[in-house]
């Protein structure tokens, strides 16, 4: 169900697309998931989107998706809801990957931090791939990815 108007089948692929850049950005915490289910060829799929995570090409990728699709009201409330929630997701992501190494290294001392760490980074590789999945078949079938916290906060934010 739409929420403000129907949806164009290019309306829905453009807002499936932007939930592949958190997707990406997670490979790093799912490699070795991914690698011991043999299902290394995801990697190969996801790597070259996240070339647009890193360094300042992410931050410009940032940028320009906030300034020129989730700013501009002449753009369907459909794909800025969605650009902007994976943006979000995107963000917390990021946070996560600031501290959970600051974590790791205070709690060094603690036996089994190394399992600690591959099962955070497991939780956090999966929650967000499947926020993903969900995101993108949600916007494919013309509908608003609705995910607690996140999508009220982008609803908030929109105008």
């Amino acid at each position: 169900m739409s929420w403000r108007g129907s949806t164009s089948p290019s309306d829905r692929i453009f807002a499936s697309l932007p939930y592949l850049l958190p997707m990406a950005a997670s490979l790093a915490y799912g490699v070795t998931l991914l690698s011991q289910l043999g299902l290394g060829a995801v990697i190969q799929i996801l790597a070259p989107i996240n070339f647009l995570n890193s360094g300042f090409i992410g931050l410009a990728v940032f940028i320009a998706l906030f300034a020129l699709v989730v700013n501009n009201t002449s753009i369907s409330h459909f794909i800025r809801f969605n650009v902007f929630q994976a943006l979000l997701v995107g963000i917390i992501l990021s946070l996560f990957s600031l501290v959970l190494p600051l974590l790791v290294n205070m709690f060094a001392f603690l036996p089994g931090i190394d399992v600690i760490q591959q099962t955070l980074g497991n939780t956090l590789f999966l929650g967000v791939f499947a926020f993903g999945i969900y995101g993108i078949v949600q916007s494919l079938l013309g509908r608003y990815a609705e995910v607690p916290t996140i999508s009220e906060v982008v609803y908030s934010q929109l105008r």
